[in-house]
């Protein structure tokens, strides 16, 4: 049964999509409040902490997908330039690094002006490829930060999309 197949009425919460993706895919949430929910969701390389907040105001649903990171302090002028290599590759997101907090951040905004509806297949796609974006990028991260590869160098081990069948 798909997604969408359960909401059938004209206006829900975008908060409470995400509430019901959270159970379906039995990640550990937290509803913080009627427009904000945090979660837990597991990837191969690491747990990405994944926030969804809704504001009404400019009516975007806004998402922030974290996961920690301490890089040193002389790698920081690489780690930006590395970053946008990396946001140049990416269409939907983009990543910034909060040195304050130490948490490397993928961000996306769905706006959803003229009271449009955002679907549980829209949310449900647009966690996953804060998670698949992180997971592709993240080898590369730790190779700059960790292994002494300049930011073209750690790039080139960013997992790429297959294409065509085996």
């Amino acid at each position: 049964m798909a997604l969408s197949e359960q909401y059938l009425e004209d206006e829900i919460h975008p908060i409470d999509i995400v509430e019901h993706i959270a159970e379906h895919h039995e990640w550990d949430f937290d509803r913080i409040g009627d427009d904000q929910i945090a979660m837990a969701v597991e990837g191969q390389w690491r747990t990405y902490s994944i926030t969804l907040a809704w504001s009404g105001y400019d009516e975007t649903l806004r998402m922030v997908c974290t996961f920690e990171m301490e890089p040193p302090e002389e790698k920081l002028s690489e780690l930006y330039e590395l970053l946008n290599l990396i946001n140049d590759q990416c269409w939907a997101g983009s990543f910034t690094y909060w040195a304050e907090q130490k948490l490397m951040v993928y961000r996306y905004g769905l706006v959803l002006a003229g009271g449009q509806i955002a679907g549980p297949e829209q949310i449900d796609t647009m966690i996953n490829a804060a998670v698949m974006s992180a997971e592709r990028y993240y080898p590369a991260l730790q190779l700059l930060v960790w292994g002494d590869r300049s930011p073209k160098d750690a790039l080139q081990v960013a997992i790429a999309e297959a294409y065509g069948r085996a």
